[in-house]
């Protein structure tokens, strides 16, 4: 049901194209840190190991980003930037096969978004979240954060002195930011250690006086292989619980309810279809930003024109070589600084989910799930489960064996309910016996 909540609903028309297009810049600045930190975490795997582009990341979003409004008939006031969740899935695969191969699994995993929006359209939304309860999404998100926290750590100690600079900043604009500061501290946090990082003579640009002002991004063909494609399909499964949670999120923040109208099936498809689209072009997966939701709450500007603005914005910056230049030109310790902290915070995401959500552990049944995701999850990246030439690690066995035991286990005290949405941005469900 949709609620009339005060805010913009057409900025052209209450605000005028000139403080819409700020607005647009302001959403665009919102979302810049979060996505072009995702190849920029890619590129200090090892020595030698080429990441993804910076710029094709831009072009990406932004492209996504309007296809998305394209098949949700620009009703969903949603920028689709680089999802954090597939950083898992990039660190086991670039090193060992290559990045061509990290975006084949991309490819993967944007085409089962389209296959989940098929069976939505199908069975309907609460037969299909049935597999997706919160002592399942909680677990998988909490692995995603631990998984990646040993690379965050290697990062950070190639200066440690460094890499500390820009938990504190993210620190003091979360704890004492107001406004927009407290709304885009991991780029504030970014800038502000960039700017240390010279004045330390930690920064080499050469690069940066070599590239060219304008030029197309670098774009690469996908390759596929069997480990790609599963890891790509496991992340995928957590992936899409957090864009339907994002949806339900957005709408309880302009009054609209967007899992009626224009529907899952249409959100999925934007989603999924933008995410195949970027990895084709060489590019990351997308994902619903919340931090764009965020300003969206915190300007009352509802109107998805805005972010369309956005993302025509990330296009624009997305042909500036040199733009990506100063960005590969960002030490590697300041960016183990940042992932330190964010990949903590995906990690206690994971937790938000299973607090919020009540689960209850003194139920033997959602005990045992619990413990055989996370114990899946840490223990098979040491020793893959191998069948044929694919290779199950750690959080494809988690997303598995979880959704299998869910499936079968008897007990089920929960029941996916689409009409009362949570800001959790991950996993919706209220307790109760299912029907």
């Amino acid at each position: 049901m949709s609620t009339k909540i005060t805010g913009i609903y057409d900025a052209r028309k209450e605000l005028g194209w000139g403080k819409s297009i700020i607005m647009g810049l302001q959403q665009c600045f919102a979302m810049f840190g979060a996505t072009i930190l995702v190849p920029v975490l890619t590129n200090s795997y090892g020595e030698g190991i080429v990441g993804l582009s910076a710029s094709v990341t831009l072009f990406c979003a932004g492209v996504a980003t309007l296809w998305f409004h394209f098949i949700t008939k620009g009703k969903v006031p949603v920028f689709l930037g680089s999802s954090f969740a597939f950083l898992g899935m990039y660190g086991a695969i670039i090193p060992q096969y290559g990045k061509e191969y990290a975006t084949g699994g991309v490819v993967a995993a944007g085409g089962l978004y389209v296959i989940l929006a098929i069976l939505i359209k199908v069975l309907g939304t609460k037969r299909v979240m049935k597999l997706f309860p919160p002592a399942v999404c909680g677990p998988l998100i909490i692995l995603i954060g631990i998984n990646l926290a040993g690379s965050a750590i290697d990062n950070l100690f190639t200066n440690w002195m460094l890499g500390i600079v820009p938990i504190l900043v993210i620190i003091i604009c979360n704890t004492w930011g107001k406004g927009m500061i407290k709304i885009i501290p991991v780029l504030i946090s970014l800038i502000v250690s960039y700017i240390v990082a010279i004045i330390m003579g930690a920064v080499d640009f050469s690069a940066v006086g070599s590239a060219n002002w304008v030029g197309l991004p670098n774009f690469h063909l996908p390759k596929f292989n069997a480990d790609a494609i599963v890891a790509g399909l496991a992340v995928a499964v957590a992936a899409m619980v957090e864009h339907i949670g994002d949806v339900m999120a957005i709408g309880a923040t302009t009054g609209k309810n967007y899992i009626a109208d224009p529907g899952l099936t249409r959100t999925l498809l934007g989603d999924g279809i933008g995410t195949s689209l970027a990895g084709l072009l060489g590019g990351p997966a997308n994902t619903t930003y919340s931090e764009n939701t965020g300003v969206v709450a915190l300007t009352r500007v509802f109107d998805p024109f805005v972010m369309r603005i956005a993302a025509v914005m990330a296009i624009i910056l997305s042909l500036s070589p040199k733009f990506e230049a100063v960005i590969n030109s960002i030490p590697t310790a300041v960016i183990g600084g940042i992932s330190f902290v964010l990949y903590g915070m995906i990690a206690a995401t994971g937790i938000r989910t299973i607090v919020e959500n009540q689960v209850d552990y003194v139920n033997m049944r959602n005990v045992l799930i619990t413990a055989i995701i996370l114990v899946s999850g840490l223990g098979f990246n040491h020793k893959n489960i191998v069948i044929g030439s694919v290779a199950f690690g750690g959080l494809a066995c988690a997303a598995v064996f979880g959704i299998i035991l869910n499936a079968i286990l008897p007990g089920k005290d929960y029941k996916f309910d689409e009409d009362k949405p949570d800001d959790t941005g991950v996993c919706f469900a209220v307790k109760g016996e299912e029907n």
